[in-house]
């Protein structure tokens, strides 16, 4: 079985500026395992490597730029490995070793199945809400956070001008299960019957080519997505929106501008969903996208929102 992304490769023109980006975002700076390149992980042990742009040991890349390279799904098992490399062994890119299975997806990035290297995060408490009904916190404030602290890598969000194709390459040959859906617009996946609502949404916008539109990385609560938002704001990071809630996952989300391509998200509060799940299919709207938002962030001196334009 999948277990979801754990590992992702950026191939940026600015390693100094990727660095403090991802400092300042809550990344933590760890002994990288490969040569020339730096190396940082989330609380429960994702990865995240960054490259030179024109390292040659990184995979071809989708589009012009700073982006996202490889992307690494967890398995649980040998027998997983097994597994996809019969469904795989016709794709373009496929590669099979005792430890790894490699492939690219019809979007033309390379995807990556490895035995699962992520842990546990126990000790991490989230103080509970009080809502009308249901009391979760008694004798206790909610917190304040000064930065964000991602647990893990979350979901990974591409365009893709074959969205028909895309999607039935990730449910027929990897398994995944629709989560919701955008007419013709875009598709919410899952890696496993049981999980959260997404790990991958593939997006289709007209005359819009193949590449990354945003990662995201989960954090404790709403108190972390402000938090974390409002110290990237502080270090003169600029935010794209946010915050805001998505009412097509119900997570609370904060995106902002990323040196390695696209957006970076802090979120929280997605949906947890079974196979008895019925995926809802609309036609793409504002008001599906946004419950609400706020452009352009909230400046940390005064929390209140960033003027735009």
């Amino acid at each position: 079985m999948i277990t979801g992304i754990e590992i992702l490769k950026f191939g940026v023109e600015d390693r100094t500026l990727a660095q403090k980006f991802l400092t300042d975002f809550g990344l933590k700076a760890a002994s990288s395992d490969l040569d020339g390149a730096d190396l940082f992980q989330t609380q429960n042990g994702s990865k995240l490597y960054l490259f030179d742009i024109d390292d040659a040991r990184l995979p071809a890349a989708i589009e012009a730029g700073s982006t996202l390279r490889e992307v690494v799904w967890g398995v649980e098992s040998a027998e997983d490995l097994t597994d996809l490399a019969k469904n795989l062994q016709a794709v373009q890119g496929f590669q099979h070793t005792d430890n790894m299975v490699q492939c690219l997806d019809p979007n033309g990035m390379t995807i990556t199945f490895q035995p699962s290297i992520v842990k546990a995060v126990p000790e991490l408490k989230a103080e509970g809400i009080n809502q009308y009904g249901r009391i979760e916190r008694i004798n206790a404030a909610s917190p304040v956070y000064e930065q964000g602290d991602p647990i893990s890598i979350g979901h990974v969000v591409f365009f893709t001008p074959d969205l028909a194709k895309t999607e039935n390459f990730y449910k027929e040959k990897l398994g995944f299960f629709l989560s919701d859906a955008y007419k013709d617009r875009g598709a919410f996946l899952r890696c496993r019957g049981t999980g959260y609502h997404h790990d991958l949404f593939l997006l289709s916008v007209p005359n819009k080519p193949a590449g990354l539109n945003h990662v995201a990385f989960v954090v404790r609560d709403i108190h972390e997505v402000i938090g974390g938002g409002l110290n990237m704001n502080r270090a003169k990071w600029s935010t794209f929106i946010g915050p805001g809630r998505h009412p097509i996952s119900s997570a609370y989300f904060w995106y902002v501008h990323s040196p390695l391509g696209g957006a970076f998200e802090y979120y929280t509060n997605d949906d947890y969903l079974t196979e008895e799940w019925q995926p809802r299919v609309e036609e793409h709207r504002l008001e599906l996208f946004t419950e609400w938002a706020i452009e352009g962030g909230l400046d940390h001196d005064t929390r209140r929102q960033i003027k735009v334009g």
